[in-house]
């Protein structure tokens, strides 16, 4: 009886101990042991202490930020006008930055889901210069972007063609370059609508190519694309940047070719009313989801012969895209497609939005200044008729001694983008809405400080 009952001990002794055993395992070394993490748990944990670095809500430390400390960790990155080692310090005089059009609106959404988006990189991952079918286009980040149009509706991908570029901008001049006539005497005439981005003339005056040159105002040639002998390449930037109004091809005919710059054309910042549907449509993940250091972009094409002549520009150019850019994008649009897209529209329609009504509601207490008017449209992802939403406010001086309208806002610290770098009148100027809530907030401020003042004075 003994035997038996100090057997019985025994074996209770040692459940016990194995029970603690595997406690302590599960508690101390927890999903690591589950999963059976490695060499990833350095990297994860150095990422986890620089986002749990206080910088006061008015910044955010980087892994790859500057290290000045004796602890050796980044210090704080502040926003405009703010500083100090946690950017607590607000520096009541500073101008308000709402020139850059740096999308910090989105990174709330980023940081409620830091763990879905969050990417850990081995040291070895894709060393070479191809992927393994000789290409320079992952085939499972180009299955995701054919996903991403379906679940907006936002453009036709079905029997075209798609180019990966450096942003959007490599891919402007890699299709201007593919469209232009490279047997013509004279060079492809490049137009655009005023007002119209500039970097389309910048960038097609940098390269001084023969075969083409930028030539302006596209209303200005609406009677020469009859001629058999003259192509023209026109930009046609829906929704447009600065003014936020849904463009149209001003040329048409045979000899009218258009480069539909698409940036803006998702739910926070348009309607959607019907899949875009042109034959050389350019999209960015800068506007999308906001992470415009990814320098990440794309093009559908309908015609092969346009596509192949991109895909030797891109080659030549930079042999692709980076195939981290590429890792970091496909892992972005997985978060985004998740529920239908639902969640990140939602969260960044809201934000401009609100943001459009606060603004608007501040500006019509003046008459000094106006705004542009945006028809209000159906939206098929939203389906509902949706309010205005732009990412940038194309705000005109109406008083005829306000001329530069952007020196008017300087005096009330405030720096926005002059009408003529859009090659419009500098009565008119652009304000960013796409920065962080300080950026605008502190626009806000600074506006109804300046309609305050005015209406101290007599009209």
């Amino acid at each position: 009886m003994e035997k038996k009952n100090m057997s019985i001990y025994v074996a209770c002794l040692v459940s016990s101990m194995v029970l603690n055993l595997f406690l302590i395992t599960n508690q101390y070394v927890g999903e690591d042991w589950k999963l059976g993490l490695s060499w990833s748990k350095k990297a994860a944990a150095e990422a986890e202490a620089v986002a749990a670095i206080s910088c006061s809500g008015h910044g955010r430390a980087y892994l790859d930020g500057v290290v000045l400390n004796e602890k050796g960790s980044p210090v704080c990155e502040c926003n405009s006008c703010y500083g100090g080692p946690d950017c607590s310090e607000f520096s009541p005089a500073c101008a308000v930055n709402a020139d850059g059009g740096d999308p910090y609106f989105l990174e709330p959404f980023w940081r409620q889901h830091a763990a879905s988006s969050a990417l850990v990189v081995a040291g070895w991952h894709r060393m070479g210069y191809s992927y393994s079918d000789s290409t320079f286009i992952g085939q499972e980040l180009e299955r995701h972007v054919r996903i991403l149009h379906s679940v907006v509706g936002n453009a036709v991908t079905a029997g075209r063609y798609i180019v990966f570029g450096g942003g959007s901008t490599q891919l402007l001049n890699a299709a201007v370059n593919a469209l232009s006539s490279d047997n013509s005497s004279l060079p492809t005439p490049i137009v655009a609508s005023i007002p119209y981005y500039p970097v389309y003339k910048m960038q097609t005056d940098i390269f001084q190519s023969t075969n083409f040159k930028f030539e302006g105002d596209a209303s200005l040639w609406k009677n020469r694309t009859a001629d058999a002998t003259v192509n023209v390449i026109e930009f046609v930037t829906s929704p447009n940047n600065p003014d936020g109004q849904p463009n149209k091809a001003v040329l048409s005919g045979p000899n009218a070719k258009a480069i539909h710059d698409h940036a803006y054309y998702w739910p926070h910042f348009s309607a959607i009313p019907t899949p875009a549907d042109e034959d050389v449509m350019v999209f960015t993940i800068s506007k999308l989801t906001g992470h415009a250091s990814t320098r990440f972009g794309w093009a559908i094409i309908k015609d092969k012969a346009v596509y192949e002549r991109m895909i030797l520009y891109m080659n030549l150019n930079t042999f692709g895209v980076s195939r981290d850019s590429q890792l970091r994008a496909l892992k972005l649009l997985k978060v985004v497609i998740e529920k239908g897209g639902r969640e990140i529209f939602e969260f960044g329609y809201k934000t401009m939005r609100d943001r459009w009504q606060k603004l608007s509601e501040t500006l019509s207490k003046s008459k000094r200044f106006s705004l542009q008017k945006i028809t209000p449209q159906y939206c098929s992802f939203l389906h509902e008729v949706r309010e205005s939403s732009p990412a940038y406010a194309w705000v005109k001086c109406e008083r005829e001694e306000d001329r530069d309208c952007n020196a008017v806002l300087q005096g009330a610290n405030i720096n926005g983008r002059e009408g003529s770098m859009f090659s419009a009148e500098d009565r008119y100027v652009r304000l960013s809405l796409i920065r962080s809530q300080d950026d605008f907030d502190l626009l806000l401020q600074r506006l109804n400080k300046l309609l305050g003042e005015e209406g101290a004075k007599p009209l």
